[in-house]
């Protein structure tokens, strides 16, 4: 079992090592354009690819249990609409316990699980890539300094280390995300 495991974890490390190479190979012309740069197109890429794959990719039981418990959660409003509010409220708890309750988990663990694979796993695979491939060492080596930036303050500048600036450039594409959709909907809004 233990030579098994050994081969399925070296296969593994291959596998890693090819799709490093390769998106070294995707990343090498943005270099020309500076490290601060270059991080943030990262930062922008991630960013686009968990959104587009947030919004295009969801299980086949996501989508059975958003059903289920739609037609659980109408059902029950349903019911508390019934004029004898005792049997209205009887009748409520029933179904909760019966079936809302467990739709309802399920519904929302199978959600769960949909966003550490579309948005959670995509970032950290990312951050990984850029911790290792954007170390001081690396940093030095291809762009003649071990750090992003410096940071003035009341002492010695504080540098910024790769990592550090991608998820800085993560959050900030985010928010401007953001605020660019809430001023889409507000113009689409303006415009109906």
């Amino acid at each position: 079992m233990d030579e098994f495991l050994d081969t399925v974890w070296l296969k593994i490390l291959t596998i890693l090592e090819v799709v490093v190479r390769v998106v070294d190979a995707l990343v090498a012309p943005l270099h020309i354009l500076g490290p601060a740069a270059t991080l943030f197109i990262l930062a922008l890429l991630t960013t686009a690819g968990t959104k587009f794959f947030r919004k295009h990719y969801t299980t086949k039981r996501y989508e059975a249990l958003k059903a289920e418990f739609s037609h659980w959660s109408n059902l029950r409003q349903t019911a508390l609409t019934i004029a004898d509010r005792d049997k209205a409220k009887a009748l409520a708890k029933n179904i909760d316990q019966a079936q809302l309750n467990k739709v309802y988990y399920d519904y929302f663990f199978e959600g769960f699980l949909n966003n550490i694979l579309t948005t959670i796993l995509p970032i950290l695979l990312m951050a990984a890539y850029v911790n290792d491939a954007y170390r001081s060492e690396n940093l030095l080596a291809l762009f003649g300094k071990s750090h992003i930036f410096s940071l003035a303050g009341s002492g010695d500048p504080a540098p910024v280390s790769a990592l550090a600036w991608w998820v800085i450039s993560l959050f900030l594409i985010h928010l401007l995300w953001g605020i660019a959709e809430w001023q889409w909907r507000k113009r689409n809004s303006k415009d109906s």
